[in-house]
């Protein structure tokens, strides 16, 4: 029998690292393009497996660690511009944008490590772990909310926000089902291929520019999270 403070501290836990990770992800999509942000912010496995080697007695394969490799070079990728091989690393730590989506990939990091220990170790079914995070995380984010308020247009954009709002609690609840059966180092590196996705969106439905760097960039991370999956 797990000690019921024991499941609240990691509920409250992953809800927090959730609400950091949602905010520093939106706040590096405010000030960078999704082709750029999404490559960085989709490396979530390279986080993941250290954390459940450390924490939860995870092996670590050869293969996982090509796919980590792999998914590092994603980021430089991401980051390149025409110039020296040093010229990603200094884009890396100039660019906010850059380093928030890295900051959001650790978050999440942790929060995937947080719904394998909350799903498989403390048995809380994924029906209230969603609806438990869905409370939480709102409570965390509403008083920066509040403060940007006048920023949207809630009855204009309310059929808008409400599809929204949909595909999110779809898109949880089948995340938190994979992550009932599955370690935490599967299931990040599959959801996290989205990166591709976002790149191509990006490019189609914003204009922005560098579509064959960025996808390159895309298709490294998800082929790093590929290796570590099959690891």
């Amino acid at each position: 029998m797990v000690p019921p403070c024991r499941g609240a501290a990691v509920l409250l836990g992953t809800a927090s690292f959730t609400a950091l990770a949602l905010f520093a992800f939106y706040r590096a999509l405010s000030i960078g393009d999704v082709s750029f942000v999404a490559p960085i912010s989709k490396i979530v496995p390279v986080f993941v497996l250290p954390l459940e080697v450390l924490l939860l007695g995870q092996r670590l394969s050869a293969l996982q660690v090509a796919g980590i490799v792999v998914a590092t070079a994603a980021v430089y990728v991401a980051n390149y511009r025409r110039g020296s091989l040093l010229a990603p690393l200094r884009q890396l730590v100039r660019s906010k944008a850059a380093l928030l989506a890295l900051a959001s990939a650790a978050a999440f990091g942790v929060v995937d490590v947080g719904k394998r220990v909350s799903m498989q170790e403390l048995g809380i079914s994924p029906e209230v772990f969603v609806l438990t995070m869905l409370v939480l995380v709102a409570a965390l984010l509403s008083p920066s909310a509040l403060t940007h308020r006048d920023a949207v247009d809630w009855w204009v954009d309310r059929r808008l926000l409400a599809l929204a709002g949909l595909v999110l609690v779809i898109g949880q609840h089948l995340v938190a089902v994979a992550f009932e059966t599955l370690p935490a180092s599967v299931v990040s590196p599959v959801v996290n291929t989205q990166a591709v996705v976002a790149v191509f969106l990006g490019s189609l439905l914003l204009g922005e520019s560098q579509l064959r760097l960025r996808m390159t960039a895309a298709g490294l991370a998800v082929f790093g999270v590929v290796l570590i999956s099959l690891g």
